[in-house]
């Protein structure tokens, strides 16, 4: 029988940075993998045996083996008794936090794990409640959401992710142009993040996206009586020769989901807002709508 911390493992595999972007803590989190693998090893257990037992794709404890995802120190106190530790892996579980806790205070919140996987997708599908997708932000949008940040950023770590994520666009600019649709709540096109102008500049960069040749733009109208998306905002990923995956990201805490019946399900609830948004050319019009009306 399946643990409730196991269950919920599934579905938050890797909540931290690529190991090879983490500035100098890579050989820590290598250390850390090559010390579960000698463990497992010596407990007579196959990545695939320890991967079902609690949760975690195959592929994903390979990874952390490898050091090169950071291990959740859920992953850590579940494993330890597991392979037999002895409490050896619970004990580095601390210090694997402060490490998370050192990189998050030099990088952006927004997963480094996602932004790799994302750089090289072939399909990126976005449904967003809050604020404009990443993908189609305009600078001013991207330095008004750092500069209304709490706790306040210092202006040249705004300066460090405005500029971060501004090159996460250039997936738009290369060819082929990987598939790629977003679904916008109505609400986000409403809100005047960072003053008029910096909206009215935001909604008339989303008509101009919105005529690009390949990426699809919708819009989720406020008037629906029935809403698959009331969950929240994710992102799904397809990358080259792997299973696609999920993304999710709420107050400043980021995960991949890989699990198949997640990303399943995940996968369906997006085909259901596509279809009970506007099309294109209905949201398109709503855009130009609103930016009348200012």
């Amino acid at each position: 029988m399946v643990s409730s911390v196991e269950r919920s493992e599934r579905t938050v595999p890797d909540d931290g940075e690529t190991v090879e972007n983490s500035d100098g803590i890579a050989e820590f989190y290598s250390a850390v993998g090559k010390l579960v693998k000698l463990y497992r090893e010596r407990a007579g257990i196959t990545q695939r045996q320890l991967a079902e037992r609690i949760g975690y794709s195959e592929d994903m404890v390979g990874l952390i083996e490898r050091g090169k995802r950071t291990p959740r120190i859920e992953f850590l106190t579940v494993v330890d008794p597991i392979v037999d530790a002895g409490g050896a892996l619970t004990v580095v579980a601390d210090d694997v936090m402060k490490a998370k806790v050192r990189v998050s205070e030099r990088h952006p919140a927004f997963s480094k794990a996602f932004t790799a996987e994302e750089a090289k997708a072939l399909e990126i599908h976005d449904y967003s409640t809050m604020v404009i997708p990443g993908l189609l932000q305009t600078e001013a949008y991207i330095r008004a959401l750092y500069e209304m940040r709490r706790p306040l950023l210092s202006p040249e770590k705004i300066d460090e992710w405005v500029e971060a994520r501004l090159a996460r666009q250039e997936i738009l600019t290369r060819w082929p142009l990987p598939v790629v649709t977003w679904v916008i709540d109505e609400s986000v096109l409403r809100r005047p993040l960072g003053g008029w102008d910096v909206h009215t500049e935001q909604l008339q960069h989303l008509l101009k996206m919105g005529q690009m040749r390949g990426p699809e733009l919708q819009v989720m109208p406020l008037d629906r009586l029935t809403h698959a998306g009331m969950g929240g905002s994710f992102i799904l990923l397809t990358p080259n020769g792997r299973e696609q995956m999920g993304y999710v990201a709420a107050q400043h805490v980021n995960r991949l989901v890989t699990d198949p019946v997640e990303v399943r399900n995940m996968a369906a609830r997006y085909s259901s807002i596509r279809a009970q948004a506007l099309s294109l050319r209905e949201s398109l019009a709503l855009i130009e709508q609103i930016l009348g009306e200012r």
